[in-house]
């Protein structure tokens, strides 16, 4: 276990140190998804504003009464599009990096913090959809939105685990990508971030409370939306995180070095 544990770290440390490399990739991959392209990365954030749109003027009317429901859908959007993406490319993030894997000596860490990288660029056009929405909808920023900084730099944290985790998981047990893939689809309507609890029963209460995505949205939305702090929200999530580094750091120190073989 301890032999494992350093080895986690020497091979995380080494990454870290080498954040040249992962951010010039990662620039590289986005600028390689919008070639030649006439708006390049602004794309992501009409992606995200159409899919807004799409929630805050045809499902609210037939689903849900909250004052704020643009707000609402807005920073539960911004989240979920980033969870969900960070899973689904995690999935098969090993088996995409193949070549570099078996032809250089760069450790683990930089592939991991090279779609981090990535996917906190891609939300950061995102992001700017969000605040216009937020701003066109009468919310403007108040000392809660600390709360809701606090809640990002949470999920930041956890997400090189996760990364982790779950590249792993699809190295190991190819059939886990199309899992993956799938459950997060189906997340998506199974997660509160288009539909609203308010306290209901049913199937939406354990929907909304035996699910562990709904905490990290109400880490971000419900300062924002509510000028409120959730505190059960970031001490479940911080128990997640934790869990989560723990279980990525045992399976970076214990099964690094197989991973040339699996991909």
């Amino acid at each position: 276990m301890f032999a494992a544990l350093r080895s986690a770290r020497d091979d995380l440390w080494a990454g870290l140190r080498m954040h040249r490399v992962w951010i010039a990739l990662a620039q590289e991959d986005i600028g390689d998804q919008h070639r030649r392209t006439t708006l390049g990365p602004l794309w992501l954030l009409i992606n995200y504003l159409a899919f807004a749109g799409t929630f805050i003027f045809v499902i609210h009317r037939g689903d849900s009464s909250a004052s704020s429901y643009a707000a609402y859908v807005a920073t539960g959007l911004l989240v979920w599009f980033y969870i969900m993406e960070v899973i689904t490319r995690s999935a098969t993030l090993f088996t995409r990096e193949e070549s570099f894997i078996k032809g250089t000596t760069l450790p683990l860490t930089t592939y991991i913090m090279r779609l981090f990288f990535q996917t906190v660029a891609r939300a950061g056009y995102a992001s700017l959809g969000c605040l216009a929405i937020l701003f066109l909808s009468g919310i403007y920023p108040t000392t809660y939105w600390l709360y809701a900084a606090a809640g990002l730099i949470l999920i930041l944290i956890t997400t090189p685990a996760a990364i982790l985790v779950v590249a792993f998981s699809g190295a190991y047990f190819p059939d886990s990508q199309f899992i993956i893939s799938n459950v997060m689809r189906i997340g998506m309507f199974l997660t509160p971030v288009f539909w609203t609890y308010e306290g209901s029963g049913g199937v939406r209460h354990l929907l909304y409370y035996w699910n562990p995505f709904t905490y990290f949205l109400e880490t971000v939305r419900m300062p924002i939306v509510e000028n409120a702090l959730p505190a059960q929200a970031f001490y479940i999530c911080l128990a997640i995180s934790l869990s989560l580094w723990a279980l990525a750091l045992f399976l970076l120190g214990k099964f690094r070095k197989e991973i040339v073989f699996l991909v």
